[in-house]
């Protein structure tokens, strides 16, 4: 676990959980790291989000409810910018502008990104800039979108960390199963032509 991370989510109240559960010791060597990791995107970490077509964002209101919206869009919608700067084009959708109200009243972000087939997952926080304007969204606009832009969520990336694959399911989309479904079409398709050339009484 990065310190970064470490520093963000060790609050005292989750310290002294983990002090009267037995877990403050290995944990808190997580804050002694000398050397401040965490808080900038590496290859890894950005070519996963490369790869990534949704993630899992939430915010909080103003009268301190959480809201948890998936975002979706085409494979690589969520860009890196830089180490410290992640973004994407937020397209009009059903107009509650829940999260865009949140985010007004408080910049913090927590995502989740999911990798079920790899069962690997990225949290990352940040804290939001919110740039209106579909002009503000031309880098951003993702190939394949069909949606209209209004703005550009900039996330400067506050602490990220890369979670354990235990209790990740392993699914897969369409998209995913397709190459383990291919030569199973084929094998069919060959068995049905055989089978309609013995039913023809030709040679297998």
């Amino acid at each position: 676990m990065p310190r970064a991370f470490a520093e963000i989510a060790f609050t005292p109240a989750v310290r002294a959980h983990q002090e009267r559960m037995g877990s403050a010791r290995s944990y808190g060597r997580f804050l002694e790291i000398p050397e401040r990791s965490g808080d900038r995107i590496g290859v890894n970490e950005a070519a996963f989000i490369a790869d990534r077509d949704g993630f899992y964002q939430a915010t909080v209101s103003e009268t301190g409810w959480p809201y948890v919206q998936f975002r979706g869009g085409p494979r690589g919608f969520l860009k890196v910018l830089d180490e410290k700067t992640i973004a994407y084009a937020d397209f009009s959708g059903n107009r509650q502008y829940v999260s865009l109200g949140n985010l007004t009243q408080n910049a913090r972000v927590s995502l989740i990104l999911m990798d079920y087939p790899n069962r690997r997952r990225l949290k990352i926080w940040g804290t939001v800039e919110v740039v209106e304007g579909a002009e503000a969204t031309d880098s951003l606009f993702p190939s394949g979108a069909d949606a209209i832009p209004e703005r550009a969520i900039l996330i400067r990336i506050e602490a990220f960390d890369w979670n354990c694959p235990r209790h990740i399911p392993e699914r897969l989309t369409l998209e995913e199963l397709e190459p383990h479904l291919a030569p199973l079409r084929s094998q069919l398709a060959e068995l049905k032509a055989e089978n309609e050339r013995l039913k023809a009484g030709q040679p297998a």
